[in-house]
């Protein structure tokens, strides 16, 4: 099973847990006492950049029939979909800017550009997946209703579609995510009414109608006999920032290291382990300034969800300290280049698409799933956590390559 005592995971004394705790809400006070021009200037400049990109693209589609206009305004059109959802959209219903009271660029006023409803989206994700990350059974961002990504999810036999339900929920992203408020599991499990599913429908409906007349209806329609190759522009666009944004979200979350965890877990945690299960909840991938950009910073994903409501633009500088942190307390910092992460995402996917008897490892000792007792069942491993005898810290990271170089006691 997924982790039940992340304490005895990550090989941390109380007192650890609780000064680790008490080093990031310094680092918080740091960032809101910091915050300033700086940071305005740069979703100031962030907005204004996607608002040329989409009306020169909106532009230079007006002559959509001729191939260079029509791969330029597709070019910059998808640009500024994935801009104005990954950078603004997501960061801004975040509450990240909320402290410059500017009426424009706040959580309450926002509404991005994609099918799924903000009020919806604040809930869903800003309430239910960062309070809840990764918990399975509570964060619905665990597969998202359709997918088996952990062996904790018990198989059922149409998750031999695992890979098939993976690519079409790549390519129709936005529409998966508008859907994600519907709460599929809890549907099936009858946790929720189909009047409770009727009346979000209904909500997720009205936003879907205002997205596909603009997309598909008013632009197409103001390019005149041209309406047909803006048309199948705006599609292109969706779907070019509908892989984008998948790719980064997963990358995030379902690579190796990115663990998993039972609601035990949740019955005594303080402020200091929530902060804990979203650094060993959350992976990265390596970026330079551009793809961090285009990324809405979220290759920084671990300190994305340790400070949701941060300016993104101070992820890159909060992460050296994240760094320095993770040495000083023994803790892994899962990270890896944007191929590698998703080659590990797309392998658990597609492995997991058969039963656990099929499959190698056990459910408390593999890449996808852990429990503390992946540091039981190999031989020579102890299982002691604290200093070591030298006095040096032992923490998750040293009982992870301890574990490595173990021999195998038992598979299934």
């Amino acid at each position: 099973m997924a982790i039940t005592d992340i304490d005895a995971y990550a090989h941390l004394t109380p007192d650890d847990v609780e000064a680790l705790g008490a080093e990031l809400d310094a680092i918080r006070r740091d960032i809101e006492e910091s915050r300033g021009a700086r940071d305005a200037a740069y979703i100031r400049r962030a907005i204004a950049l996607q608002r040329m990109l989409a009306v020169g693209g909106r532009a230079t589609l007006m002559f959509s029939n001729r191939r260079a206009a029509w791969l330029a305004g597709t070019a910059m059109l998808s640009l500024a979909k994935i801009i104005e959802n990954m950078e603004l959209g997501h960061n801004v219903m975040h509450g990240q800017w909320d402290w410059m009271n500017d009426p424009e660029i706040h959580s309450s006023s926002w509404e991005w550009d994609t099918t799924c409803p903000s009020v919806q989206w604040k809930h869903s994700h800003n309430f239910v997946h960062h309070k809840y990350t990764n918990v399975v059974g509570m964060d619905d961002d665990v597969g998202y209703g359709v997918l088996r990504i952990t062996r904790d999810q018990r198989w059922e036999w149409w998750n031999i579609g695992n890979p098939v339900y993976n690519l079409a929920l790549a390519t129709f992203f936005e529409w998966g995510v508008a859907l994600h408020h519907l709460e599929v599991e809890k549907l099936r499990n009858k946790e929720k009414t189909w009047r409770q599913a009727i009346k979000d429908l209904r909500i997720i409906g009205t936003k879907v109608g205002k997205q596909a007349a603009k997309d598909y209806l008013i632009f197409p329609a103001l390019s005149g006999r041209n309406w047909k190759t803006t048309l199948t522009a705006d599609a292109t666009a969706n779907i070019v920032r509908n892989y984008w944004a998948y790719v980064v979200i997963f990358c995030g979350h379902f690579p190796d290291g990115a663990e998993k965890f039972t609601t035990a877990e949740l019955e005594a945690e303080d402020r200091p382990r929530w902060y804990l299960r979203q650094m060993l909840g959350s992976a990265n991938f390596r970026a330079g300034p551009l793809m961090r950009f285009m990324s809405g910073n979220l290759s920084h994903q671990i300190e994305h969800h340790l400070f949701p409501d941060l300016p993104s633009n101070r992820y890159e500088e909060i992460a050296v300290r994240m760094r320095e942190l993770c040495d000083k307390y023994d803790l892994p910092y899962t990270t890896g280049s944007l191929g590698h992460q998703y080659l590990q995402t797309f392998r658990t996917i597609a492995k997991l698409a058969l039963p656990n008897a099929l499959l190698a490892a056990t459910p408390d000792d593999a890449p996808e799933t852990a429990s503390e007792l992946r540091f039981a069942i190999r031989e020579g491993v102890h299982t002691h956590f604290g200093p070591a005898p030298d006095g040096t810290r032992r923490g998750l990271r040293t009982a992870l390559r301890e574990l490595k170089r173990a021999p195998l006691q038992t598979t299934s």
